[in-house]
């Protein structure tokens, strides 16, 4: 076995390297009893004995490799590198677009790890700080597996080991009923859309005898088998975006999962799924036949997610199931990019990823830190927040304007890019449905500014002061709101490395 080949996977080593540190410091930084009140005395009194260690190591470590696989190196007389590498006879591959697409998800989990700073300094959270940070990072290695992936074996273990340690994410807090509730519902629906996926990819291997991307093109064949196999390989991705009629799960996961938790699944989880559903079906199901089924698939998909979504998220009053249905609407506008699977198409949906990021993280940070400190997660709860809490008010609703896709913040942009993609590949019907929608969802997000704003509470909100980690989350969430919109070299960039049928 020739061990060189490791070295084309530069991300996935350097990833492996900080699980591998975050252990070690986890196993010999402090005691067990030092984790619990011993721990907590001792910072009382100014000593740290490790616990703010564990803390901001893995952070700081996540930033290290954020920056070392940041962009690709691709410059002219590398043809090598910006053609991309491959691996392992092909089952490994890594495109500068890859690249790109792993940095984004890079920078979403080191949000995620600011956000969680406070919450994992509280007691109950003290003695499995670390498991939280290496929980995390492995569902970042699956990801970065199903990425990454020229074979369907390689994609279906990024796929688990992307999902397996997201349940314990998920039922977290274990001593509440709804956060063992939601990983039970999130295990039963994982193994359920699995196994659907696995069944399609069954039968595209009977009908080609092949799992290999690059070979699969050349063998599969437009009959029954294979476009059932793309059909149910379709409904298992669909589950992990979220896509209706396979978002059941969504709502009760995101309200009793916790709510660091809930931000990162509704983002880096759905990001990395979207674009391998898209790479795959470009690089397999490139035919003229095939491209019209799954078009003809997803143009129903995209219409009852955007739609249904909507008018569910009017109705709800607890902001964590009011922004799972907001993430179902969204799921729809990200699947907008892979209609025809075209270059234009992946810039767009790999840009929308990237500022939706930045928005929905936002919104989930300040709802995090509310949280933490006033245990209020209702929408009725947030009535005056900006009387008492008007940074924070502010921050959110620059967020839900982004999400909304007011200009002239990036949502807009991120919308008018991927209507774009969709209206040039000759879905003009889809653009305006998703048009319609797009006015329906400003009225849900303007009900929290209306909230904030506008309604009186005789309780409202305490006034509070966020912790370190929490501003600098929101920090980098309100650069990307306002920045990605106006940074048209990022779109640009991007769109130098994309990939597609036309």
């Amino acid at each position: 076995m020739d061990y060189s080949q490791f070295l084309s996977m530069q991300q996935e080593v350097s990833l492996l390297a900080v699980i591998l540190l975050v252990f070690l410091a986890d196993l010999f930084t402090c005691g067990r009893l030092e984790r619990g009140e011993a721990c907590a005395l001792s910072e009382a009194n100014g000593s740290t004995c490790g616990c703010r260690f564990r803390t901001f190591f893995p952070m700081v470590l996540l930033v290290l490799h954020t920056v070392l696989n940041l962009l690709p190196w691709c410059c002219e007389g590398c043809a090598q590198v910006c053609s991309g590498k491959e691996a392992f006879g092909g089952m490994y591959q890594s495109t500068p677009m890859m690249t790109i697409v792993k940095s984004v998800l890079n920078v979403g989990t080191v949000v995620v790890f600011l956000m969680a700073g406070n919450w994992l300094k509280r007691a109950e959270n003290r003695i499995k700080e670390n498991e939280f940070h290496l929980l995390v990072l492995f569902t970042l290695l699956g990801m970065y597996f199903m990425i990454s992936s020229g074979h369907f074996l390689m994609f279906f273990i990024g796929l688990e080991l992307a999902s397996i340690p997201m349940t314990a994410l998920v039922a977290y807090d274990k001593q509440r009923y709804e956060s063992a509730e939601a990983g039970a519902k999130y295990i039963l629906m994982a193994l359920f859309s699995s196994a659907l996926l696995l069944y399609g990819l069954s039968l595209i291997y009977g009908a080609a005898g092949t799992l290999y991307f690059d070979a699969l093109p050349e063998k599969v064949s437009f009959s029954w088998l294979t476009v059932l196999g793309m059909l149910l390989f379709i409904s298992g991705m669909g589950f992990k975006i979220s896509l209706v009629p396979f978002h059941l799960w969504t709502a009760d996961t995101y309200e009793g999962a916790p709510t660091v938790v809930t931000g990162y699944l509704s983002v880096i989880s759905k990001g990395a799924a979207a674009f391998v559903l898209f790479t795959v079906l470009v690089k397999i199901f490139g035919a003229v036949d095939f491209v019209g089924v799954w078009n003809e698939a997803f143009f129903w998909l995209i219409i009852a997610s955007i739609t249904i979504a909507n008018l569910f998220a009017i109705r709800q009053k607890n902001l964590k199931r009011f922004m799972a249905f907001s993430a179902i609407s969204q799921a729809g506008y990200l699947v907008l990019g892979v209609m025809d699977g075209t270059a234009q198409g992946m810039t767009a949906l790999v840009f929308y990823l990237l500022v939706y990021m930045a928005a929905n993280l936002g919104a989930f940070a300040v709802m995090n830190v509310v949280e933490q400190n006033c245990g209020k997660i209702g929408l009725d709860d947030y009535d005056g927040l900006y009387q008492t809490n008007p940074k924070l008010a502010f921050l959110m609703t620059l967020c839900l304007f982004s999400l909304a896709g007011i200009p002239p913040f990036a949502g807009f942009f991120s919308k008018f890019f991927i209507f774009m993609a969709a209206f040039n590949a000759g879905h003009h019907l889809l653009v305006f449905i998703a048009l319609v929608n797009t006015v329906i969802s400003l009225y849900y997000y303007l009900l929290i500014v209306k909230a904030m704003y506008i309604k009186k509470s005789d309780a409202p909100i305490a006034a509070f002061r966020s912790d370190c980690g929490t501003r600098l989350a929101l920090l980098i969430c309100l650069a990307g709101v306002i920045l990605f919109g106006l940074a048209g070299c990022i779109y640009s960039y991007i769109d130098s490395f994309s990939y597609g049928l036309k």
